[in-house]
């Protein structure tokens, strides 16, 4: 059942909704909001309803890609957030939308997430990481919610590899959305931690511009080889408006 709007928020929140699968998430300007790339990775999730599913959302924020996916994956989710205020959020937000039967929050830094969640018992383990190394020249965020994030202060993806890897069982699939940027180290890294890459797709913000985004899956113990690049998503027409798939992703409608 879902739960009162008003009870559920607090100072500084908002509501705001993904049209398409009509799921509300308690936001704030201040320390989060999901954007785009949560909603592209839920997409890329290959659907399975079977009820006797775990799935984990790692660096789960607000636990948007967990409930985007609510009606794609059967079985149950645990959302982890080192933050305690968005791992708060994330909470609420389940009660808004009615899952807390599915859903739980775990507010735990993924280093340690092997102390909640067995090894080996996930089917499927998502994570829309930080995506910036830290070095001596990183120009980070002041706002301290947005630079944990956005910035590799508290994880980085040796650890969100290392941690998807122990979590899922074997032939358990992983998905990731990072930079392409990074795409070589990202590869590399999933491999030394037994994650076969299966399939990517590159998102561009407008046609004839550089890719932005990677969206990759990855099978634990998975046969080498195999990789397919599915056809990329541009997500902006030369003016600037949402072409029809985003749309489609965002509102339900072309």
């Amino acid at each position: 059942m879902m739960k009162n709007q008003a009870d559920l928020l607090k100072a500084d929140e908002r509501i705001d909704q993904l049209y398409s699968n009509d799921v509300r998430l308690i936001q704030s300007p201040s320390c989060f909001a999901f954007s785009l790339d949560a909603v592209l990775l839920a997409d890329f999730v290959r659907p399975n309803r079977r009820r006797q599913l775990r799935i984990v959302d790692l660096c789960a924020g607000n636990a948007a890609v967990g409930l985007f996916l609510h009606n794609k994956l059967g079985g149950q989710f645990t959302e982890v957030e080192l933050q305690t205020r968005i791992a708060d959020m994330a909470r609420r937000s389940i009660a808004l939308n009615g899952l807390t039967d599915r859903y739980r929050v775990l507010n735990l830094d993924i280093a340690d997430v092997f102390s909640a969640i067995p090894k080996d018992s996930a089917d499927i383990v998502l994570c829309n990481p930080p995506y910036f190394p830290v070095t001596e020249k990183s120009q980070k965020n002041p706002n301290q919610y947005l630079a944990i994030a956005r910035h590799e202060l508290k994880t980085n993806l040796a650890m969100v590899a290392q941690q998807m890897s122990g979590l899922l069982k074997m032939n358990g699939h992983g998905y990731l959305v990072h930079r392409p940027d990074r795409l070589t180290e990202i590869l590399t890294v999933l491999q030394q931690q037994r994650l076969v890459p299966k399939r990517l797709r590159f998102i561009y913000p407008k046609p004839g511009r550089d890719a932005n985004m990677v969206l990759i899956e990855a099978i634990k113990d998975g046969k080498p080889g195999g990789l397919k690049v599915v056809p990329p998503l541009i997500v902006n027409d030369e003016a600037g408006n949402y072409r029809p798939e985003v749309r489609k992703l965002l509102y339900g409608k072309d």
